[in-house]
């Protein structure tokens, strides 16, 4: 199913990142308007919790992709180093983070509050678009996100700007 996330009338911008959502995983509301979209993975078998996807926009700030790389390492203490990978796809460029461990973020944003999931794994990647930056970061149990790898590699490679 192509899902095309036209901003223009919410940012006064035109263009808008665009992708096919992989049929497994459910659309879900988006818990803020930062929040472009927001897709539940299905749990593996075995894993306690579903993993989920999330696509986010800043109105073309967000910070730049080393810090956002280096924010995200720091939400998992992890015994093996992140892997780092770029690629482009659609002519968008893509800088993409794997990291796993146990999973230490803020549970909101400004919170003192923090998870402690041990097994947890994420896969994030900057999207470089002509109108600034979008963010994709897909979380969960380690073997729910081994389990999604295929479908988001697909999704990825479903990246345009329109």
């Amino acid at each position: 199913m192509l899902i095309g996330l036209v901003l223009a009338a919410h940012i006064g911008q035109a263009g808008a990142l665009t992708f096919t959502k992989p049929a497994a995983w459910t659309d879900r509301a988006a818990a803020s308007s930062m929040r472009v979209a927001e897709f539940v993975v299905p749990r593996a078998p075995g894993d306690a919790e579903d993993g989920e996807l999330i696509v986010y926009y800043f109105g073309g700030t967000g910070g730049s992709v080393e810090a956002n790389l280096q924010r995200w390492t720091s939400q998992f203490q992890s015994a093996k180093d992140p892997i780092r990978t770029s690629a482009v796809v659609n002519g968008l460029k893509l800088t993409s983070l794997d990291v796993s461990g146990t999973y230490v973020a803020e549970v909101r944003p400004g919170s003192t509050e923090r998870h402690n999931k041990p097994a947890f794994r994420m896969r994030a990647t900057v999207v470089e678009t002509p109108k600034g930056p979008y963010f994709v970061k897909l979380t969960g149990p380690s073997a729910t996100i081994d389990k999604a790898g295929a479908a988001f590699e697909q999704f990825l490679q479903s990246l345009a700007f329109k």
